[in-house]
């Protein structure tokens, strides 16, 4: 089954207490599309500017990622973010932000990717979010992420979107505050009376907690002892999960607990090097080695 992914694509500048990089790839919809191209065929949705160097998609193309849905739009400039790590690198410190083309109209959907069945809508303003959802209307599932400054800003426009989509995922501290519930299984419930079917809270290190009308379920982080860069972890676990889920093609309580122990282990590769490099390059035996160890430590007798 193909997967759609409509999301941010930008250039990232990062430092951390492992060095710095700038100007390198990154983005919501890059990050989700190449961890979920590792179980399924993604369709990439998004727009960049005229400043944008083309051939930086060449590692989505080694994936067979159909990037012919990104416009390169002429007039704009390509999103940038630069953001800074310190300490335990739990979350990160914008330095820098430049919206660019990301403050004007979002990308079209093109007519040949309308039947998709799996959409995952990637971080972006509610709004457009929801005129995405209205327009994949017939898919069988729906994901969508979202963010703080849209919890704070644009709430009305965000519990619209939430009555559109099947699932949601988020941040422990942006179930919170969306929810103003303390206790994230709570939080998790509230959600789902929003409209959603499940919700997946992401812990960090901690790992990720699901939340459905079939019950809880709380998968464990894999324990990687080499974090350099954790950018685009939460849209890595995202796309393992989903891009599993659409290999499946079930939507149960079963097949949501294996994708999000995919996703777990996924961003385990992702956050071991700067940008995109490691998780570009990694293997699927070598996801299933790690998956495989996950397993293993996290079996209770």
């Amino acid at each position: 089954m193909s997967l759609l992914v409509t999301g941010s694509i930008g250039i990232d500048s990062v430092e951390t207490p492992h060095g710095k990089v700038e100007n390198v790839l990154g983005g919501s919809a890059v990050y989700f599309s190449l961890a979920a191209s590792l179980y399924t065929d993604v369709q990439m949705v998004g727009v960049v500017g005229e400043d944008f160097d083309m051939t930086q998609f060449d590692p989505l193309r080694d994936r067979r990622i159909d990037i012919s849905g990104v416009e390169r739009r002429a007039g704009s400039q390509t999103f940038r973010w630069q953001g800074k790590y310190q300490g335990a690198m739990n979350e990160a410190e914008t330095v820098g932000v430049a919206l660019n083309v990301l403050a004007e109209r979002p990308a079209e959907i093109p007519a040949e990717y309308r039947d998709c069945q799996y959409v995952f809508l990637a971080n972006t303003h509610p709004a457009a979010q929801a005129e995405f959802a209205r327009q994949m209307s017939n898919s069988k599932l729906i994901v969508s992420d979202t963010m703080n400054l849209w919890i704070e800003h644009e709430r009305a426009a965000l519990l619209e979107t939430l009555k559109l989509v099947h699932g949601l995922v988020l941040n422990e501290g942006e179930a919170r505050m969306l929810t103003q519930e303390s206790n994230l299984a709570l939080a998790g419930r509230a959600i789902l009376r929003m409209g959603p079917r499940f919700v997946v809270i992401k812990k960090g290190e901690n790992g990720s907690l699901l939340v459905s009308n079939e019950g809880l379920f709380v998968a464990p982080a894999y324990p990687t002892t080499n974090t350099v860069d954790p950018t685009g972890c939460g849209d890595t676990f995202a796309g393992a999960m989903v891009g599993y889920l659409a290999s499946q093609g079930q939507l149960d309580h079963a097949t949501l607990r294996k994708g999000m122990a995919r996703g777990s282990v996924v961003a385990s590769f992702v956050i071991e090097s700067f940008s995109i490099h490691a998780l570009a390059s990694v293997k699927k035996e070598q996801v299933e080695q790690r998956l495989r160890e996950l397993v293993e430590i996290s079996e209770i007798h």
